[in-house]
């Protein structure tokens, strides 16, 4: 009998691992009902002059409640993370139609392109470009000219060793001279008015043409343009 309640503790933490939370809660609640059922039926039957050891059932009973809050708190997790992301998306519609500054040094490589705005402060004869990855290693570099304003500077996701580099977040820095050899300040700031909302990731995106802007990088917030 013993036996049988140890296997169906193991039934229940493999049921947990390999279903959805919600069928593993009624999985559970099952099975602990199948194990006081076992239990009673044990104890009523047990020999007298060999009683059984009462701490293996204290354990069972202990490793089934801990499931079963385990299960709840992630059923809690879950439905906090939906309305977090629900709320996140609510508000990155409010911004369509405004001109927002945001952090542009951080861009997304998608289908081998990234592209970043830059906008020196005078014109630079030498610019040395550096891309990282999110992880802050060194993936490209590259020395260009910048001539002064804003411009548009799109990396084609090739590696210092020409080796193509995976979609995802990259971020840009910039060393520039001018042809004295005194350093041009490079700003890589965004500022556009936002077309549209992209809610097809985690997070929300804000468009400003071709460009993502993530929520988080976002600096100032203008005026609706149907309120200027």
């Amino acid at each position: 009998m013993t036996s049988g309640i140890s296997s169906l503790t193991s039934t229940t933490s493999t049921t947990g691992s390999s279903s959805s939370s919600s069928g593993n809660a009624t999985e559970i609640a099952s099975n602990f009902t199948q194990f006081l059922t076992l239990l009673t039926t044990q104890l009523k039957n047990q020999n007298p002059l060999d009683p059984m050891d009462t701490n293996q059932f204290t354990q069972q009973l202990v490793q089934f409640a801990g499931v079963e809050q385990q299960l709840k708190t992630n059923d809690r997790l879950d439905n906090i993370l939906s309305a977090s992301q629900s709320a996140s998306s609510a508000s990155a519609t409010s911004y369509i139609g405004k001109t927002i500054t945001a952090d542009g040094s951080s861009a997304q490589l998608s289908n081998g392109s990234a592209s970043w705005t830059l906008a020196p402060a005078r014109a630079a004869s030498k610019a040395v470009i550096t891309i990282l990855d999110s992880k802050n290693n060194v993936v490209a570099t590259q020395t260009t000219s910048l001539t002064a304003g804003s411009q548009t500077y799109t990396w084609n996701g090739k590696t210092s060793a020409g080796l193509s580099s995976t979609d995802g977040t990259y971020s840009i820095k910039v060393s520039a001279t001018d042809a004295t050899g005194s350093s041009v300040a490079v700003d890589t700031s965004l500022t556009g008015t936002v077309d549209e909302v992209d809610l097809s990731g985690t997070t929300p995106v804000l468009m400003i043409g071709s460009q993502k802007v993530p929520l988080s990088s976002v600096q100032t917030i203008g005026l609706s343009t149907s309120g200027t």
